[in-house]
């Protein structure tokens, strides 16, 4: 791929037409290089660096650009010098994975985490990243959501995308159909430290400013939990619940 189309990898349409994105640093590039030893996809991932990183050892095609070219493809002010160009995930390739397991087994060794039209970049890398570190969850984005493969949201997760299972473009009405047990959070709802807040399949998280329709929740006869607070300020970060609520699971 040619640099000039390289550049263009920073807009999301752009990234769907080429059918990959970018990924930018030592630490981010270490994942994915850990990542890739699990999952064939990503074992395509092409390499380029600048003279200071011609050297890297690495298992992929490997390109060396100028400190121009470099500034050019980067999403930083001061880039490192290494970006690698990721193949994203087919529908096939999320199938695929989704299908190792049986329905009966995701229930007892998965939990899914479901968020509505998350916008902000920074909460769903800090999401990503919560949820693999815990491990044992899945991450479903509704349709209207944040790009997750926004070069942000890659940043944010520090390396998490490459190793925890995601699925995009998924409707409020599939989660009847996949899962038989729904919770969400409410300020009206049962404390999470109840022993019932980890007997659901699904949980249910809002857009930041407009939580989750309520008939949507009544369609799915979702459970209402909450985390309790002092109630001096109105509500938490979205990414800060979903991580209360990710420990509180495990």
């Amino acid at each position: 791929m040619k640099i000039d189309d390289i550049k263009k990898l920073h807009q999301k349409k752009y990234r769907a037409e080429f059918g990959c994105y970018l990924v930018e640093g030592e630490h981010l590039i270490l994942e994915l290089e850990k990542a890739a030893d699990k999952q064939p996809n990503l074992q395509d991932a092409k390499l380029f660096v600048t003279e200071n990183y011609q050297y890297w050892q690495t298992r992929f095609e490997k390109t060396v650009i100028s400190e121009r070219q470099m500034q050019q493809i980067s999403d930083t002010k001061s880039p490192q010098g290494i970006v690698a160009l990721v193949p994203i995930p087919s529908a096939k390739n999320l199938a695929r994975a989704s299908s190792t397991l049986t329905s009966d087994e995701k229930n007892s060794a998965e939990r899914a985490i479901y968020l509505f039209e998350t916008q902000d970049p920074g909460n769903l890398g800090t999401i990503l990243r919560t949820l693999a570190w815990f491990g044992n969850f899945r991450c479903l984005l509704s349709p209207n959501s944040v790009d997750p493969y926004n070069p942000k949201v890659v940043r944010a997760s520090m390396g998490a995308i490459f190793h925890l299972p995601l699925e995009l473009d998924v409707e409020l009405a599939e989660l009847n159909q996949r899962y038989s047990r729904v919770a969400y959070l409410d300020m009206e709802g049962e404390t999470i430290g109840h022993n019932s807040f980890g007997d659901f399949q699904c949980y249910l998280f809002g857009n930041e400013a407009r939580g989750v329709p309520e008939q949507a929740r009544q369609d799915l006869r979702a459970q209402a939990f909450t985390i309790p607070g002092s109630g001096t300020i109105e509500s938490l970060n979205l990414a800060s619940a979903v991580s209360i609520c990710a420990y509180q699971l495990s």
